[in-house]
């Protein structure tokens, strides 16, 4: 049996959910469209479930270099379903092919799913996903950078991912939780990244028809609390704009180190208000992010861009492109295909970071325990837009979600705390 993964406060997983059992080498699993599969050795762990090396069954034993990964866990659990419904609808290797051919795209970092089922052993129920195998995540690489990516590579990495963005976007989800241990490189090409753990991915548009804005205060504050969206702390589902927002406080961290509110992820409350102030204020937080000389306009173009938004707007992803591809050229740049991850002048030397948690029901590539999230709020929007705190609320539109309303209430409450946040070590596969 693998080590029970903790959830944060309690030493101990939710006793709803059971633990997957580890399969032998050599386990045939077959999928629904009948296709066998068999199983390698283990090369990670999510929270109530391993993810498997493994090829097409033949005869051969699955080697190291297997091209395909299988993630099982008990079928009571939900983890993986959630996860499922994602891959099935919108990540079927035709489907990324016919876009990227469209689309003129020579990647797109979509992980592909190639197959799913269930599986029984021992009396016991097992479901499964087959999907590619991939490397390294951006978070090590992060840290042994000492903290700091590149100019060049954090803007080579906003084009990707819009490029995955608008993918995801168009087949009617968002994927609510973009960091760098959700980003992997290809196992083989180092030069492609993909945006991986779609636990908390969400259907933003079911069948063409977008959700209205609606805050539940049983969902505040999912997912990473430094990234997460201001929808997303006050109950709202997520939307497009939320993960543009996310990115772009991803960017900040890449290239800066630090977010201004990372001194008190303890308080979900203080977060939220300091991310509303900041995308009120952008050019105060980009001052506060950066020294003059360092400061880089097209992030703050960039981060204007999306706080124009309304709740159910479409992107002008093209638009943010042009703004990222303005900062390449302005330090005499170009993408060109090739990720560097050296070392960035000034930056401080790799240390061990305190795990984040994950918002319940999600689970990681190789480690993302469940863990209780904080559902206390008193800020309410009623308009699906964001402006300044201040201590009266002024009503700016009649309609819930009106995109050319914006948030006018906030308070500075203390949190009674928040569960340490862990953040999942994925294990490279190579």
């Amino acid at each position: 049996m693998p080590p029970k993964a903790k959830a944060a406060g309690k030493g101990r997983a939710p006793a709803k959910r059971k633990l997957a059992e580890e399969f032998p080498p050599g386990e045939v699993l077959t999928d629904t469209g009948k296709k066998s599969w068999k199983l390698g050795a283990p090369v990670g762990q999510g929270g109530f479930g391993l993810i498997y090396l493994a090829e097409e069954n033949s005869a051969k034993p699955v080697g190291a270099d297997a091209r395909y990964v299988i993630k099982v866990e008990p079928s009571d659990n939900g983890p993986l379903f959630s996860e499922l419904k994602f891959y099935m609808r919108a990540a079927k290797p035709d489907l990324i092919q016919s876009w990227m051919k469209s689309h003129k795209l020579k990647t797109l970092g979509v992980p592909r799913y190639w197959g799913s089922g269930l599986h029984e052993r021992g009396g016991s129920r097992y479901r499964f996903m087959v999907i590619d195998r991939l490397g390294t995540d951006l978070q090590k690489k992060f840290e042994e950078g000492g903290k700091r990516f590149s100019r060049k590579l954090v803007l080579q990495l906003g084009l990707r991912l819009l490029d995955i963005l608008e993918y995801i976007h168009e087949h009617e989800y968002v994927h609510a939780d973009i960091k760098a241990s959700n980003l992997m490189l290809s196992h083989s090409d180092p030069n492609q990244v993909y945006l991986v753990d779609y636990g908390l991915a969400y259907r933003y548009a079911p069948d063409g028809v977008l959700k209205e804005y609606k805050e539940d205060p049983k969902r505040c504050h999912d997912g990473t609390i430094e990234f997460t969206s201001i929808d997303a702390h006050k109950g709202a589902s997520p939307c497009r704009r939320s993960d543009l927002e996310i990115l772009s406080y991803c960017m900040v961290q890449w290239l800066c180190g630090r977010l201004p509110w990372e001194d008190k992820l303890q308080d979900p409350l203080y977060v939220r208000d300091s991310k509303i102030r900041s995308q009120e204020k952008i050019p105060e937080f980009m001052d506060k992010c950066f020294s003059p000389q360092d400061k880089p306009d097209e992030i703050q173009r960039f981060m204007e861009e999306v706080q124009s938004l309304g709740y159910q707007d479409k992107p002008a992803y093209e638009k943010l492109r042009s703004i990222l591809q303005a900062g390449l050229k302005s330090i005499q740049a170009k993408d060109d295909g090739k990720l560097e991850f050296s070392a960035v002048n000034g930056a401080a030397p790799a240390k061990k970071t305190t795990k984040r948690k994950k918002a319940e029901g999600t689970e990681s590539e190789t480690d993302g325990s469940p863990v209780k999230k904080k559902r206390e709020t008193k800020t309410k929007e009623v308009n699906g837009k964001k402006k300044s705190p201040r201590p009266k609320k002024v009503p700016t539109a009649k309609k819930q979600g009106d995109p050319k309303s914006r948030l006018v209430e906030t308070g500075t409450q203390t949190s009674p705390g928040l569960a340490k946040r862990r953040r999942p070590n994925k294990t490279s596969s190579k």
